[in-house]
């Protein structure tokens, strides 16, 4: 299976569930920022731009547990910012497994190494089943060092991956594609991964924040050609059009439904109600890639963001989003045909 069967199952009865109680707008993954801080500052990041006047700002360990049920996701994204420099990380991560939930944690890997030793002291016996480690890697070595806008970053987060999994941790990677990213480099890392062996990739293009490059000091070197580094919504198409031909063979996380919509076979309307964010300044409204403000309360977040009003053709904002967090959910939720949901099954079972 590309996931483990309790994810699956606890996500499909969880999905059954809401909408047997016809509920329009329910979460499916907490996207969690106890922190914005990180050690790292890469050239795709906008949390170190727009947080820059709270970025030593900390939720505490009981908001982050009070978040976790008052949204009451099935799943859990420990995200920032860099989590594991969240100093009650171990702790926060056994109480979320305490109520029965799944955790991506997702960091650069640069920490990973010397972190593993606490995630083992964690007391929990689905810790190992129900935590994934989701490192983020935008290419091989070059092309990564030059993202994160260091040296050596690469080979620090390869170390993390290979001591993680010797360990025996379930291991996912995420990569950003901009406009830089050629088919050859994606093809040699998921080679290099592959060999280890990860348990999966996740591929998604980058979003363009616009209102972060006008409003604060970028750390790019030149602003405007990087600004030109984000791929338009045709653009995206065609890369992944390339992209599902070239790495067919490799453990993708993405829904068939996902990258027939990034590959341009279909449409979607954005579900970013579906990846609600709590960050330190609140809940994030409207999505984790756009804030326009934040709301004290997941109810008010979902009762007061102007949802009629987000999405292409809604708001210029995301005329070239096609990013996960907002269409992976609806690749699953926005499923009409039984014959569509055969596919997904049999994509869930036989890969």
């Amino acid at each position: 299976m590309r996931f483990p069967f309790s994810l699956t199952w606890a996500m499909s009865r969880y999905i059954i569930r809401k909408k047997w109680e016809k509920n329009k707008k329910f979460p499916m993954v907490l996207m969690l920022e106890p922190l914005h801080r990180c050690n790292l500052k890469c050239c795709g990041c906008g949390r170190v731009r727009e947080y820059q006047k709270t970025i030593h700002q900390e939720m505490t360990l009981d908001d982050c547990l009070h978040s976790v049920d008052e949204c009451g996701a099935p799943i859990v994204s420990l995200c920032g910012g860099e989590p594991l420099l969240y100093q009650d990380l171990p702790l926060l991560i056994q109480e979320i497994l305490k109520r029965d939930k799944h955790i991506y944690l997702c960091t650069n890997g640069t920490l990973l190494e010397n972190a593993l030793p606490k995630l083992e002291q964690i007391q929990n016996r689905y810790l190992k089943k129900r935590l994934f480690l989701n490192i983020h890697l935008d290419g091989p070595a070059e092309i990564h060092d030059k993202i994160t806008n260091q040296s050596g970053v690469f080979d620090l987060a390869l170390n993390g991956i290979k001591m993680a999994k010797k360990a025996g941790f379930l291991l996912y990677t995420n990569t950003t594609v901009y406009r830089s990213t050629t088919i050859d480099s994606l093809i040699e890392m998921a080679k290099m991964l592959h060999e280890i062996p990860i348990d999966g990739m996740m591929i998604s293009p980058a979003f363009e924040f616009p209102t972060v490059y006008s409003e604060h000091q970028t750390t790019f070197k030149d602003q405007s050609d990087q600004q030109d580094n984000f791929l338009t919504r045709n653009e995206i198409i065609d890369f992944f059009q390339q992209i599902r031909i070239h790495m067919k063979h490799f453990r993708l996380t993405a829904t068939p439904v996902f990258l027939d919509f990034l590959c341009g076979k279909l449409s979607l309307d954005c579900a970013a109600w579906a990846n609600p964010t709590r960050n330190p300044c609140g809940w994030r409204s409207p999505c984790y890639l756009i804030g326009n403000q934040h709301f004290s309360t997941y109810r008010d977040y979902i009762e007061k963001t102007d949802w009629d009003n987000i999405g292409y053709k809604k708001d210029q904002r995301c005329e070239n989003c096609m990013t996960h967090c907002g269409f992976e959910p609806a690749s699953v939720l926005q499923i009409r045909k039984i014959s569509t949901l055969i596919r997904l099954a049999l994509w869930e079972i036989f890969s």
